[in-house]
């Protein structure tokens, strides 16, 4: 079974701001909104460096929003920064009637996402963040899994012309994926080869399935796993691809099971490839205030936790 070795824990946000400050250096267009929480968003280089095309809106991100649609008509690419609950639950109908509904081209980044944001507890925390993205017409939703994927996602969403929702997160996570490597849009990313489970996972939980995938391996189960960073556009076609080899699969997410990952595939599979599904994800309930690593364990989304779904999953063929 391939490995893949973490070259260090390091938080996804930085990922996001070292991105953006390589664009600022590349694409005058670029330009870059936060609502108070510049420090948060690790979008400090870009301010120091671009300060005329940094916009500090205080605490008033459905502001942000609708400057950052006036922006585009006048060519600029703005990137829009706080966390994840305040990118999306606050600023809902202003996304959807602003953003999306014209298909302008704002990218909103979105920072501690799931419950990972940690001590703050569930006003802070988002679980459903992205089933709120992904129902919007036209609207590019994307979750990576560490800092090197987060920086590349960055980047490439820079090129991609309409909506896109970036999600990332706050804790120190494993770096694994390759330093300065290519970031498709809608293209998963098959990272061990297996036979008789198929794991799909997005965001943190990618790192803790190829764990998972380890511990199962030594139990004399193959599980394949399979790194879905873009949510919508699904790559469909990876998926029943696996899902007819293994007959079985399992998904994990740091957000609620219902309107997550899981629910796509899901659909993918009942249209495509009716195949037994176990999801590890949070069931629909809030978060509290806890350590990430206490959370994470608490709610079951962990590598232990995909462990148990897949010799579930497995028994079910």
């Amino acid at each position: 079974m391939k490995t893949y070795t973490n070259t260090g824990n390091k938080d996804t946000r930085s990922g996001f701001g070292a991105g953006l400050e390589e664009l600022g250096k590349k694409n005058e267009n670029v330009v870059a909104l936060c609502a108070d929480l510049t420090g948060s968003l690790k979008m400090d280089a870009f301010k120091a460096n671009h300060p005329e095309r940094f916009f500090q809106v205080g605490i008033a991100e459905a502001n942000m929003i609708g400057m950052a649609a006036g922006m585009t008509i006048g060519g600029k690419i703005p990137f829009t920064g706080t966390f994840a609950n305040f990118s999306t639950g606050r600023v809902y109908d202003q996304i959807r009637q602003s953003v999306a509904y014209s298909g302008k081209n704002v990218k909103i980044c979105a920072s501690h996402a799931g419950i990972t944001l940690g001590e703050d507890g569930a006003t802070h925390q988002i679980l459903e963040d992205i089933g709120l993205m992904k129902m919007l017409p036209g609207m590019t939703v994307i979750n990576t899994c560490d800092y090197n994927q987060t920086k590349a996602a960055t980047l490439a969403i820079a090129d991609h012309d309409g909506p896109v929702y970036l999600r990332f997160g706050r804790p120190k996570v494993a770096n694994f994926t390759p330093e300065n490597g290519e970031f498709k849009i809608g293209k998963a990313v098959e990272l061990t080869e297996g036979n008789d489970v198929t794991i799909i996972a997005t965001g943190h939980l990618v790192w803790e399935a190829l764990e998972a995938a380890k511990t199962l391996n030594e139990a004399g189960i193959s599980a394949e796993v399979i790194n879905i960073h873009t949510i919508k556009p699904l790559d469909a076609n990876a998926i029943i691809a696996s899902a007819k080899k293994t007959r079985s699969v399992v998904t994990a997410e740091e957000h609620n099971y219902m309107g997550g990952l899981g629910e796509s595939v899901a659909r993918v599979l009942s249209e495509n490839a009716p195949t037994p599904i176990e999801m590890v994800a949070t069931q629909d309930t809030f978060g509290e205030s806890g350590t990430p690593a206490q959370l994470m364990e608490k709610y079951g989304l962990n590598a232990e936790a995909i462990v148990k779904a897949a010799k579930k999953v497995v028994a079910r063929k």
